[in-house]
């Protein structure tokens, strides 16, 4: 099943969630036919085609409510109608807004495709329709019909995406971009610096762009492919000179099909993107099904190690989890990990990387990996940035993912309360800090009767620090002169104060030869947080 909500997010400017209804979820689309009795079926979302009058409406909205229908699909202008989202809330039905410029034909087309590759239905290709990559090759051949001469289609980052197969004409910079995949880098900087890109966004009117002695490209007519006043990619086609009128008017038509497969291709790739993630959130909770492998969800060869990403500054931090993610991708993505493995379980921000190990200082680490992480976590601490992270242990299986989440957790916990330092720790590296807290948290929460209490009570009426010497003391149990070390005294005052403290807990029954009484006393002083001692 698709969360609405996340089929909402993925087709961003075309439709709106207008009502929201908790757990609402479809795995199909049908159009609505209120005069035959068909509005759909549990799972389905219906679309109101030809549905503008409000009674109409909200008659479609109370009839698909009692089909268990969980969503329905209306123009925007009709679906914010109070009585209609009224209806809709009342119902809990999802009520979706589409907006008015969209064309409910290609709305259809856009949902399909997303449900049926989402879903994985119409055999091992996925989906019941052509691989839409296959489609734009098959533009790309008709556009290099029109104007003569090989063309590309790239999206907003320069990836080709499709090409024609017509090669008679052709410059070095057109073979590295087919064979690469992606626009050379001398290329995209010779075309930003002329401008290419800031009119790209900026309008989907065609230009020429032209060669010269010191460019790395040749001559191309450019297509900007626009949709709803987004940019969304760009038709290239090598020529020798600006096309005819008539071939201008086609191209122009041929880039509003491509935006259309280009939305569908973004909105697929973020759906699947959100549906890994729920997934991955499933398997972190130990809430998934069994038999999940790292290729259900998306995710790069293992081990892993689960990221708890949080600040050694607890008022400087977002108190809203989506902006601490937001805050975290900006950083990863600044540093060249383009999809960062982000996800927020109970209001904690998490990322999962792969764990490579923490090899050679010079050893170049990948992106999205830990050792990479902690050079990037470095950088921003030298920045000034209050930034930490608490890497869990290491994880060779999706089952063995929530031990990592847990201890990811408690890693960070500890890096905000002081009792570890340093922007980046492992489960390895602060288990000393970890095992004290585990054993004194219980303990700062039930604190009850302890012989501590009259060596405390004596530090408030006398003004002495027996407490803080006792903990030095215990620390360098034999070594007397590193304990006053440590204080700062003499080794004669240590064994001074000693003699007194021991006649205060001798009241108690207390006997400080006995280890085990050394190591309770030891931890109910980290449980009182004594002043002057981590």
């Amino acid at each position: 099943m698709i969360a609405v909500v996340d089929l909402v997010r993925s087709l961003p400017g075309l439709v709106t969630l207008v009502v929201p209804a908790e757990g609402a979820a479809i795995d199909d689309v049908t159009l609505a036919e209120v005069d035959r009795g068909g509005v759909g079926v549990s799972g389905d979302l219906t679309l109101g085609v030809g549905v503008d009058d409000p009674g109409s409406a909200r008659a479609l909205v109370v009839e698909a409510a009692a089909r268990r229908v969980p969503a329905v699909a209306l123009r925007t202008t009709v679906a914010e109608l109070p009585e209609v989202a009224a209806a809709a809330r009342s119902h809990g039905l999802a009520l979706l807004g589409v907006a008015e410029h969209v064309s409910w034909a290609h709305l259809v087309w856009l949902l399909r495709g997303l449900v049926d590759r989402a879903l994985g239905v119409g055999g091992p290709g996925g989906g019941s329709q052509a691989p839409v990559g296959d489609e734009l090759f098959a533009i790309a051949d008709a556009a290099a019909g029109l104007v003569g001469g090989p063309v590309t289609i790239e999206d907003v980052h320069s990836r080709v995406l499709a090409y024609s197969s017509r090669q008679e004409v052709t410059d070095p910079a057109r073979v590295s971009t087919i064979v690469g995949r992606r626009v050379p880098d001398d290329v995209l900087r010779h075309q930003r610096a002329r401008g290419v890109f800031r009119r790209l966004a900026a309008s989907p009117e065609p230009f020429l762009v032209t060669g010269s002695p010191d460019s790395p490209v040749g001559t191309r007519y450019v297509i900007p492919v626009h949709a709803g006043g987004e940019w969304l990619g760009s038709i290239w086609a090598v020529v020798g000179e600006e096309p005819a009128v008539s071939v201008v008017a086609e191209l122009r038509r041929t880039a509003s099909v491509v935006a259309l497969h280009l939305l569908q291709l973004r909105s697929q790739a973020d759906l699947t993107r959100r549906l890994a993630m729920d997934r991955l959130r499933q398997v972190l909770t130990g809430s998934g099904p069994s038999g999940v492998t790292s290729s259900h969800l998306d995710l790069p060869p293992g081990p892993w190690r689960v990221v708890a990403l949080t600040s050694t500054d607890p008022t400087g931090e977002p108190e809203d989890v989506t902006r601490r993610l937001d805050v975290w991708e900006a950083i990863f993505r600044r540093r060249s990990w383009p999809r960062p493995r982000l996800i927020d379980v109970a209001d904690v921000a998490y990322a999962l990387v792969r764990d490579d190990g923490e090899g050679s200082p010079t050893r170049k680490s990948t992106p999205g990996s830990w050792s990479w992480m902690r050079r990037v976590l470095d950088a921003v601490a030298a920045d000034g940035a209050a930034l930490a992270v608490g890497a869990g242990g290491r994880a060779s299986t999706p089952s063995e993912l929530p031990a990592s989440l847990t201890q990811a957790r408690e890693v960070a916990e500890a890096l905000r309360s002081g009792a570890t330092s340093g922007p980046s720790r492992t489960i390895e590296e602060a288990w000393v800090a970890l095992t004290l807290a585990r054993a004194t948290t219980p303990l700062r929460q039930r604190l009850g009767v302890t012989p501590l209490a009259v060596v405390a009570r004596h530090d408030d009426l006398e003004g002495t620090t027996h407490l803080r010497t006792l903990a030095a003391w215990l620390d360098h149990y034999g070594a007397a002169g590193a304990a006053a070390a440590e204080l700062a005294i003499h080794p004669n005052t240590l064994r001074y104060r000693m003699t007194r403290i021991a006649e205060l807990l001798d009241a108690g029954g207390v006997d400080l030869s006995d280890p085990r009484t050394r190591l309770a006393l030891r931890l109910e002083l980290l449980a009182l947080s004594v002043p002057g001692r981590p």
